[in-house]
């Protein structure tokens, strides 16, 4: 087999493909010995007709087009494979000359990934911020312990509901006199201070009791994710059923010995800061490594197929989908509650997209240039990784992830131009500034309105 590559535009590059006349030949005749069998020809029983017979009877065109269905596609990937080419889009095939006892010669055109020029990777400066783990810290870490093994008890007749209780409601929303999408709902359980409802409609709550009918107004801000409510006033009638409020536990030994391993209060709280300290490391490496990897993509040139960009949103836009299934809704559920559209959201996620591909385009070239490579000891830990991460045997994660080998493999690449920039950057940690509040300034001492 003859491979003549041929660079047409920017990504684009065509492959001249020669296949050896006896190779099309075989295909040929494997053809035949499959047509053969499926129709019947005048004088001969079925299956049994010679091919010179079928090739007069149903033309040579039908044996052609089966042999080249096997060929061709077998012939691409061993050209792919010797021109070391990168498609990032299926083949236009267009077949040149195929004749009896002559060369089958066929042209694929094909997009390919682009070449990236890679700007300074090593003695790069980032400055983050330095993380510490304060006392106040480690007590808020444990008001969110006590809150999560509280009980919940009804409040007392008459009692009237504050942040942090558990309300429960009926609710009915109007915009403009008229019911909207998502705007109705009973028996729906919200914690006063959770943020979770429209600002406003929490706060509008506090102070009722159970029993109590209140109306509430609010106004949707102008970001909000359902268009057609953007900016608009709502009223929601209100009915409170119930209110529960949070018994806490005290914090001591004993709160210790029911939550946790520890028998002590003292020891649960050395645990929490050890494990605040962890993550504060976690988090500070993770913001060195994404600044690194920022630089080091706003100094590369590179020149992005728009096949690549459409390719990728397609991925954004399947792990969405797959999000909202895991959530119990459906894609066409959410476009009507929010008033999207399938092409607003390709549109919205194009960036991320586009910011995407550029990235691992960037840490391939990084990996290339380096040498990298990824062991099969390399995949084993990672499956080791994700197996300690799910509280499971690597033996029990390993075989549902060997269909994943490839895409693994890839993101472990990856990772290894990413540890390459770490290692060889120069990392400065600062303190954080804390906010300064600025005083409140008198109109009449600063001159204004007069």
């Amino acid at each position: 087999m003859k491979t003549k590559l041929e660079r047409v535009e920017r990504n684009e590059v065509a492959l001249e493909i020669e296949v050896e006349s006896d190779r099309l030949e075989q295909a040929m005749q494997k053809a035949y010995r499959k047509v053969v069998t499926k129709v019947s020809i005048p004088g001969f029983r079925k299956g049994k007709a010679p091919r010179q017979v079928l090739e007069a009877y149903l033309g040579k065109e039908i044996l052609f087009e089966d042999a080249l269905e096997e060929v061709i596609p077998q012939a691409y990937e061993e050209a792919v494979k010797e021109t070391q080419i990168e498609p990032v889009t299926q083949p236009k095939i267009d077949v040149i000359q195929i004749e009896d006892g002559k060369p089958l010669i066929f042209k694929a055109n094909v997009i390919v990934k682009p070449e990236v020029k890679l700007g300074t990777l090593t003695g790069l400066k980032v400055e983050v911020p330095r993380r510490e783990v304060r006392d106040e810290d480690v007590e808020q870490r444990l008001e969110i312990m006590r809150n999560r093994y509280s009980k919940l008890i009804p409040a007392e007749e008459g009692v009237p509901a504050e942040n942090g209780d558990i309300v429960n409601i009926d609710f009915k929303g109007f915009v403009d006199g008229e019911p909207f999408p998502g705007g109705t709902g009973e028996d729906y359980s919200l914690e006063l201070g959770s943020n979770t409802f429209v600002f406003g409609f929490e706060d509008q709550l506090v102070g009722a009791v159970a029993g109590e009918e209140k109306e509430i107004t609010v106004t949707f801000p102008e970001n909000y994710h359902a268009e057609d409510l953007r900016g608009k006033e709502a009223r929601f009638d209100v009915k409170v059923n119930q209110i529960q409020k949070r018994e806490l536990t005290p914090l001591n030994d004993e709160f210790a010995r029911d939550v946790s391993e520890f028998d002590t209060l003292e020891e649960l709280k050395a645990d929490i800061r050890k494990r605040l300290e962890e993550e504060a490391e976690a988090q500070t490496d993770g913001l060195i490594r994404q600044r690194l990897v920022a630089m080091v993509v706003e100094q590369a040139e590179t020149d992005i197929p728009e096949e690549m960009i459409e390719n990728q949103t397609d991925v954004l836009l399947q792990r969405f989908e797959e999000r909202l299934y895991y959530q119990g809704m459906r894609m066409e559920d959410y476009l009507q509650i929010t008033g999207m559209t399938l092409e607003k959201m390709r549109q919205d996620m194009r960036p991320q997209a586009e910011q995407s591909v550029k990235e691992n385009l960037v840490l391939e070239a990084i990996a290339k240039q380096q040498g990298f490579t990824v062991s099969d000891e390399d995949f084993r830990r990672q499956i080791e990784k994700v197996a300690q991460e799910f509280g499971m045997e690597a033996e029990a994660v390993a075989p549902s992830l060997e269909g994943s080998r490839q895409r693994i493999e890839y993101g472990i690449l990856l990772d290894k131009a990413v540890d390459y920039l770490r290692e060889h950057a120069e990392v400065v940690l600062v303190d954080e500034q804390p906010e300064v509040e600025q005083p409140e300034v008198n109109e009449e001492e600063s001159g204004e309105g007069k």
